[in-house]
C-alpha cells in the first residue's frame, strides 16, 4: 500500500510501478525486449533467443477457495505459455512455486502440482523445479523457459497503417465470469471454466513471421490495445462491429453497457497483433491451416490512445481490463 501526499491510502499503482521499472532497468538490461513486454528475451547463438516469463495466481484475486486445485495449477502454466505464444516461442521447461499458509492440506498442493504437470506435458515439456514457502494466503507461480527466433514482434513495433487482428473470440473471460454475478455459489464446472486458458502457441509461431507487434490479451483486448499503443507511440482504433464476440455475450438479457464491460473485462488469452495489410492474406492462410480464425478488429493510426468506433461514433477509451489491485476478488471477471 502506498499513500497520497494527503496521507490517505490508495491502491498500489501497478502501471506506474512498471513505468518506473523501465527507467531502473532500460530495455530489460541486456535483453532483446523492453521490460514490460510479454517475456524477457536473451540472445543465444545461431539467431536464437532464450525466452523467460512468469505469472502468479493468488487466491481471492485469480481463483476462489473452492476452485479445483488441478485447474489452478494448469492455469499457472497456461498463463505463462500464453506469454511465450505472444513472441512465437517454443517452451522447453516449467517451474512451479507454491506460497501456502502453514495449515494448507497436502492434498491441495499435490492437486496443484498434478494439474501443472499435466498442463506442461500437453505441450511436450515437464516441471523441472520450483519452490514452496509459507505465506499468509495461497498463491501459485508458473515460470516458463522457452526458445524463440530473433523475430520477436515486440509491443513497441506497431506502425500507423497496420491492421489490428485477433485470434479466436473476444470476451470469453467476461462470459466465463457471469456465474459469479449470481447469488448462488458457482458450480465446479463454472469454476474450472474461469481458469480455462488455451495458449495460442501454434498461432504465435505462425504469426510472428508476418506481424510487426504482438501480445496476448490476458487482461482483455482493450487493455492489450492500450499497452500496444503506449509501447509503440501510436494510436489504435477498435471497430466494435468487427469484434468476434463470444456467443454468450449475445444473450438478449445483457444490456449494451454490460456487453461492453464483459467484452473488455479480461481473461481472453488470445493474441492481438499489428501487421501490414500486405501480410494479412498469408497470416489468414497460416491460421486456417491450424484451424483458428483471425479477425481484423481495427487499425493502428498516428496519434495516441485508443478509440472505439461504435454506432457511427468515435470515443476515446480508458483502459478497462483486469486490474487485480483495483478488483480484490475474481468477480465478476477473471485475470
Amino acid at each position: 500500500m502506498v499513500r497520497r501526499a494527503s496521507g490517505r491510502p490508495r491502491l498500489f499503482p501497478e502501471r506506474e510501478f512498471h513505468r518506473w521499472l523501465r527507467t531502473l532497468v532500460p530495455s530489460g538490461g541486456t535483453g532483446l525486449l523492453a521490460m514490460g513486454d510479454d517475456v524477457a528475451a536473451l540472445p543465444l547463438d545461431r539467431g536464437r533467443t532464450l525466452l523467460l516469463t512468469t505469472d502468479a495466481l493468488s487466491e481471492g484475486t485469480h481463483f476462489l477457495g473452492r476452485s479445483p486445485a488441478d485447474a489452478v495449477g494448469a492455469a499457472a502454466i497456461h498463463a505463462s505459455l500464453s506469454d511465450l505464444a505472444a513472441k512465437g516461442g517454443r517452451p522447453i521447461a516449467a517451474l512451479l512455486d507454491l506460497l501456502l499458509p502453514p495449515r494448507t492440506p497436502m492434498a491441495w498442493a499435490q492437486g496443484v502440482a498434478r494439474g501443472a504437470q499435466k498442463a506442461a506435458a500437453e505441450f511436450g515439456i515437464q516441471l523441472v523445479g520450483g519452490d514452496t514457502k509459507p505465506s499468509a494466503g495461497r498463491s501459485v507461480v508458473g515460470t516458463l523457459v522457452g526458445i524463440g527466433s530473433r523475430q520477436l514482434a515486440p509491443r513497441s513495433a506497431a506502425r500507423p497503417g497496420d491492421l489490428l487482428v485477433t485470434t479466436g473470440v473476444v470476451g470469453q473471460g467476461g462470459a466465463a465470469a457471469l456465474p459469479l454475478t449470481r447469488t448462488r455459489r458457482p458450480a465446479t464446472r463454472e469454476l474450472r471454466e474461469l481458469l480455462r486458458i488455451r495458449p495460442r502457441l501454434e498461432e504465435g509461431s505462425a504469426l510472428v513471421r508476418s506481424v510487426h507487434a504482438m501480445l496476448d490479451t490476458s487482461d482483455g483486448i482493450l487493455e492489450a490495445s492500450t499497452l500496444l499503443a503506449e509501447a509503440s507511440g501510436v494510436g489504435v482504433a477498435i471497430d466494435w462491429d468487427r469484434l468476434p464476440l463470444d456467443r454468450r455475450l449475445h444473450a438478449a438479457h445483457l444490456s449494451p453497457s454490460t456487453r461492453l464491460e464483459l467484452a473488455f473485462f479480461g481473461g481472453d488469452y488470445e493474441l492481438l497483433a499489428a501487421l501490414p495489410a500486405r501480410s494479412l492474406p498469408s497470416a489468414l492462410r497460416a491460421l486456417r491451416r491450424i484451424g483458428t480464425e483471425l479477425t481484423v478488429v481495427g487499425q493502428v493510426e498516428a496519434g495516441r490512445g485508443v478509440r472505439l468506433l461504435q454506432d457511427g461514433t468515435s470515443r476515446r477509451m480508458r483502459s478497462a481490463g483486469w486490474d487485480p489491485f483495483a478488483r480484490p476478488r475474481p468477480a465478476p471477471g477473471r485475470h
